[in-house]
């Protein structure tokens, strides 16, 4: 039955049909097979009960974060800002790439947003400063994947809603590894720039008075996080909550910057719907499969299955990354997401595992998924704003990012702790 899904799913996925109707025509098909029932009707039922979910406001919240602060022109100066302070690293601008992909992921919660907006600013930098046009693309590809491990990260929210875990436990957990991760995109670079200097492009002369200078165009996007995640911590807001005093901090920013418009409002407000309906779409068809799996029995079936094969909770770990690797390269992640986390995660608090710490093993997974060929979303938004050349470029260039990615995750393995540290500070057991 389960190889019969994935057949089913990556066939669906390989005819380029949309991934929210391959998701739903899976899950009728999975019904019409495996049950006597006609589950199909539950549809309705589903779709309002989950579409009202309070939690899910986060999304178009988040987005419009995103979009805000890109048309506002903070994201450029924020680039500006990570120039200063970064260029004077082996690798220069690729490291301000990097850098300034951490900031943006800090307040835009989504890895796609997060490689759109820094990638326009910084591509034209490649040709100006003799980089390699590969390693540059792939700075930009890895560095925009940290939209969804730090925190806010609208996966993150949706994992917890998935599997019943606590968000702000997820949001702690997400913030060392994901600066540890940046770290090691940037240790790549060093190391990359080390054996062929030549590919650190001409130096960037910086001065203090400059770097100081640029300060403020660094604190604003600085002032969105501690605006989003601290009124979380203190108590005094929801995620969901904080995420609309986030749009509300950034439509003042906006106007301080003098680009609040209606012209800018509407096109953000466009891009925000198109975007929200897109993942709600999403959402709502994984939900539906899931519950056809549940209903089938194929989860409890499953976990059953794993568990007679009588390996130890490493061995099953072990293999659950190789799966998740594998399916990466031909799946969405958020699609990945959805359909992966109910079906896993009661399998990995079975073996146990902590569901913190596998939200995040998680995510450095659905990242990897990001820029692995032939699905990896973050390989074609790049190539979209470069508009010319072969794709080909920007998945050599990725590739060894995805290697330090297998680190991370090798990391996280060893070391627990990486991710479960804040938590246990903050919420001791």
């Amino acid at each position: 039955m389960l190889f019969q899904a994935i057949f089913i799913l990556l066939g669906l996925v390989a005819l380029g049909i949309p991934i929210a109707a391959a998701l739903a025509w899976l899950a009728l098909s999975l019904n019409f097979s495996f049950s006597s029932s006609p589950l199909y009707l539950a549809l309705g039922d589903i779709a309002w009960q989950n579409s009202t979910e309070f939690l899910l406001v986060a999304i178009p919240m988040f987005v419009l974060l995103g979009e805000l602060l890109l048309r506002s022109g903070i994201a450029s100066k924020m680039y500006e800002g990570m120039v200063q302070w970064l260029s004077w690293l082996p690798g220069g601008l690729m490291h301000s790439n990097i850098g300034a992909c951490s900031l943006f992921a800090a307040t835009s919660g989504s890895s796609v947003a997060t490689a759109a907006t820094i990638g326009t600013v910084a591509l034209p930098e490649v040709q100006k400063r003799n980089y390699n046009e590969r390693l540059f693309l792939g700075t930009l590809a890895a560095g925009g994947t940290l939209g969804i491990l730090i925190p806010p990260s609208i996966n993150l929210i949706l994992y917890g809603l998935l599997t019943d875990t606590s968000v702000p436990e997820l949001y702690l957990a997400g913030f060392l590894p994901g600066l540890l991760l940046a770290g090691l995109f940037m240790l790549t670079v060093i190391v990359a720039c080390f054996f062929r200097k030549s590919w650190g492009g001409s130096k960037v002369d910086v001065t203090w008075k400059t770097r100081i200078g640029s300060l403020p165009g660094l604190l604003p996007p600085l002032g969105i996080f501690l605006v989003v995640v601290g009124s979380i911590y203190a108590g005094l807001a929801t995620p969901t909550e904080a995420a609309s005093l986030g749009v509300v901090a950034a439509l003042g920013l906006a106007a301080a910057n003098k680009t609040l418009s209606i012209d800018m409002l509407k096109a953000a407000i466009e891009g925000t719907m198109r975007t929200t309906a897109m993942i709600m779409l999403i959402i709502l068809a994984a939900i539906f499969l899931n519950f056809i799996l549940a209903t089938i029995g194929l989860t409890q079936a499953l976990t059953q299955a794993i568990v007679d094969l009588g390996w130890t909770p490493f061995q099953t770990m072990l293999m659950i990354i190789g799966f998740l690797i594998l399916l990466g390269c031909f799946m969405e992640t958020l699609s990945m997401l959805l359909t992966t986390a109910p079906l896993l995660a009661p399998i990995v608090i079975q073996l146990g595992y902590d569901p913190v710490w596998f939200g995040i093993l998680l995510m450095v997974l659905l990242e990897t998924a990001l820029i692995t060929p032939p699905i990896g979303i973050n390989l074609y938004v790049v190539q979209g704003i470069r508009k010319d050349g072969r794709l080909n470029d920007v998945m050599i260039g990725a590739l060894p990012f995805v290697l330090t990615m297998f680190v991370m995750i090798g990391l996280l393995l060893a070391f627990p702790d990486i991710a479960l540290w804040m938590p246990s500070l903050v919420y001791p057991s």
